[in-house]
């Protein structure tokens, strides 16, 4: 997998992650797997690497880690405005996140 023709995170896995993290704002690793269309070990492996680089920070919320871009990082204005870049040549990427659905199901509701 790689992005727009090159792996600028070391693998196209971490950059694809690292896209799909800024473009939704916020998220999970199951919802990025689901995305990305990895498995879940490996977005979580995409996951610890960037978090280790500082460029996400991850919070627990119950039994899920939900992540962001680190608002702390030192270049973090360079980093949104280079992912902005990247992102405007991945169109299926965006389709792919535009189609998710970001808020629970009202209980009761059939399916």
């Amino acid at each position: 997998m790689t992005s727009s023709g090159f792996d600028v995170f070391g693998t196209g896995v971490r950059t694809k992650t690292l896209l799909a993290v800024y473009l939704m704002q916020e998220t999970h690793g199951s919802e990025l797997a689901r995305v990305l269309g990895v498995g879940l070990n490996t977005v979580r492996n995409a996951l610890d690497t960037l978090e280790r680089a500082g460029l996400v920070v991850g919070t627990v919320e119950g039994n899920t880690r939900r992540v962001r871009l680190n608002p702390q990082f030192r270049a973090h204005a360079e980093l949104v405005g280079l992912l902005h870049k990247l992102s405007l040549g991945e169109t299926a990427l965006m389709s792919r996140i535009a189609d998710l659905r970001r808020r629970p199901r009202r209980a009761g509701k059939a399916l």
